[in-house]
């Protein structure tokens, strides 16, 4: 981009050398030479020391005076032959008002960096204050505007963890426009969490990115989310459009092993046996899934009807219940665990359902009012798989599969 130089200049002088010299011989008197009237003129010369010159402050930014830059431009000023000793880079929000950008000054006060890039369509001025090795100041500004964007060409990011949530609840980052260069998002999205734990990102999809610790989480641990992707490009002419911060906090341990060949589920919380529930699963041609899943929704009491899974009212298979109690979601294609007084006589013995895991109305809420979203459902004991992203899938792989999916 151009870049402007203004240099502030300073005044120096310089002083002259000024020598006078004479020359005679002892007892004679020299033709046509004019005789000096000081006498000591005779005897040698003088010579005054020159003034240093002393270099004005040259200040600098980044930008050039009234200019239009992108939006992920980040400013920063120099100083040479001396520093800088304020700047104040300010806009104007035209719903909050005057705002004022943060930075940071070098430790040598020769550099100021912003810290953070630029709003879209608003014009900035920058008052950069300065002085001279000698102390001499001075001061520049510099009026420039970001470039205009679309709401095309803005990402608007998403944080969905929030909350008291489950060990295996995942960070799931949603953004409402494709992202191209998932890499230099990533760049910019953290997670950290106390005590701390390994973890990477994956990426489902161009829309939604997810972060997952190697093990996991341990109960009780304190998670903080940073998406800063305000103004950074995201490729094929997008920016974000903001950032945003979440956090999480991670509940007891609570783990729902789900055997569907032996009809039985066993709870386990906080690594001790709690409770043997008697469950039904999958039928024949509607096999439930096996696989790890995470609990994502809980609906008190829930409407289920068929043709929302591929089932049609002309099937034999047919179902519209208005009042499922309990619901807990496992999956994104209609797989629950939920209250199901109707195949009680089954539960323990044998798989009748159309996907979901039903329980008895009793244990449906004993387990709504023990389970929070985010705590594991692994469902063993059939011959079908959980597809990738049929819900969070996010340990039903291997934490080195899961890495695979990261932009970096």
């Amino acid at each position: 981009m151009p870049v402007s130089r203004r240099a502030v200049v300073g005044f120096a002088g310089a002083g002259s050398a000024l020598v006078i010299a004479g020359c005679a011989k002892a007892g004679s008197t020299a033709l046509n030479s004019p005789q000096p009237t000081d006498p000591t003129a005779t005897s040698g010369a003088t010579s005054a020391s020159a003034t240093p010159t002393t270099a004005p402050v040259q200040l600098t930014t980044s930008v050039s005076d009234g200019a239009t830059v992108p939006v992920d431009t980040l400013l920063t000023v120099t100083a040479a032959h001396g520093s800088i000793t304020d700047v104040a880079m300010t806009y104007t929000d035209p719903k909050a008002g005057a705002q004022t950008v943060q930075g940071t000054l070098a430790p040598d006060s020769a550099t100021w960096t912003a810290g953070s890039l630029l709003e879209p369509g608003l014009t900035y001025q920058v008052v950069v204050t300065g002085q001279s090795l000698e102390g001499a100041p001075a001061t520049t500004t510099t009026k420039f505007s970001a470039q205009s964007l679309s709401l095309k060409q803005q990402i608007f990011p998403t944080i969905i963890s929030s909350g008291t949530v489950g060990v295996a609840m995942p960070v799931v980052v949603k953004f409402d426009v494709p992202v191209t260069d998932r890499a230099a998002f990533q760049k910019h999205m953290t997670v950290t969490s106390t005590p701390a734990q390994e973890g990477s990102w994956g990426w489902l999809s161009s829309t939604e990115a997810h972060w997952r610790p190697k093990e996991l989480w341990a109960a009780g641990t304190k998670v903080t989310i940073n998406v800063d992707v305000n103004s950074v490009p995201a490729g094929n002419g997008t920016y974000g459009q903001k950032s945003v911060t979440g956090a999480m906090t991670v509940g007891r341990s609570v783990v729902l092993n789900a055997d569907l060949a032996s009809h039985y589920m066993k709870v386990v919380i906080d690594g001790a046996l709690v409770k043997t529930i008697p469950i039904t699963g999958g039928k024949a041609g509607f096999l439930s899934r096996s696989g790890k899943k995470v609990l994502k929704e809980k609906f008190a009491a829930l409407r289920m009807n068929s043709e929302t899974v591929g089932i049609p009212k002309t099937s034999p298979d047919y179902y519209d219940l208005s009042n499922v109690q309990y619901a807990m979601r496992e999956t994104d294609s209609g797989e629950f665990v939920h209250a199901a007084p109707w195949s009680v006589g089954s539960q323990g013995r044998a798989n009748v359902s159309h996907g979901c895991i039903g329980v008895s109305t009793a244990n449906g809420a004993w387990l709504f009012s023990n389970c929070i979203v985010g705590d594991l459902i692994n469902v063993t004991g059939t011959a079908r798989g959980l597809e990738k992203g049929n819900g969070w899938t996010d340990w039903n792989v291997s934490y080195d599969d899961f890495r695979k999916d990261s932009a970096l």
